[in-house]
């Protein structure tokens, strides 16, 4: 199979048009790199993920748009803060915990991003035990690609967070599990956790790149 990694110019060409929507992502990459990559490499995971389940084409892409923008409201949250290093304020988490809410709403106009994508910006830090933000949303009254994107999500964070020491491989692996069914759809995880060696093999290929 012909690999989708053959050179830097195609990276850069899906990042940017995987979504359609260059103008806000290029913006995102100016305000907080970090937060770019991270969408990219969560978009990527999603990529290795449908592949995985056998998902048709317009789901795959469904899935891979919407991980990409899923952090598109922290266009709105202020650079000091996604910047920070080390733990933030309860003050700042709040600030933080906006950006579900402020991407979907500047999406809400835009004709050709579909539900799916919306439903995963907005989604996305909902937990399978009903604590999660900002609605609150409990078990399967969760769209399926935010629970995919959430455990995505979570273990790119885990590997490469900024506000607190990163986390082995080993470790995120870990602690998706001990988190599954309470902040995490439990079958989500044991597909991921499965995908071990694949997973292993796409953060090689990040760190080579880095």
């Amino acid at each position: 199979m012909k690999s989708i990694y053959e050179t830097d110019r195609d990276w850069e060409v899906r990042q940017r048009m995987m979504a359609g929507t260059t103008h806000w992502m290029n913006s995102l990459e100016i305000k907080s790199p970090d937060t770019y990559q991270h969408s990219v490499r969560v978009a990527f995971l999603a990529e290795k993920f449908a592949h995985a389940l056998q998902m048709d084409i317009k789901d795959k892409e469904m899935l891979m748009r919407g991980c990409f923008l899923h952090d598109i409201g922290k266009l709105f949250v202020p650079a000091r803060i996604l910047d920070q290093e080390g733990p933030l304020t309860e003050q700042q988490w709040k600030i933080v915990r906006l950006h579900p809410e402020l991407g979907a709403e500047l999406l809400l106009d835009q004709v050709y991003i579909e539900q799916g994508i919306n439903d995963i910006v907005l989604y996305h830090h909902e937990r399978w035990d009903g604590t999660g933000y900002p609605s609150g949303l409990k078990g399967e009254q969760i769209p399926v690609p935010a629970r995919i994107c959430a455990v995505l999500d979570a273990f790119d964070c885990m590997l490469t967070r900024p506000y607190r020491e990163p986390l082995t491989f080993e470790e995120a692996e870990r602690e998706l599990a001990l988190y599954k069914n309470t902040q995490f759809d439990g079958e989500i995880v044991d597909r991921f956790l499965s995908l071990s060696e694949e997973m292993s093999d796409l953060y090689y290929f990040f760190r080579k790149r880095s």
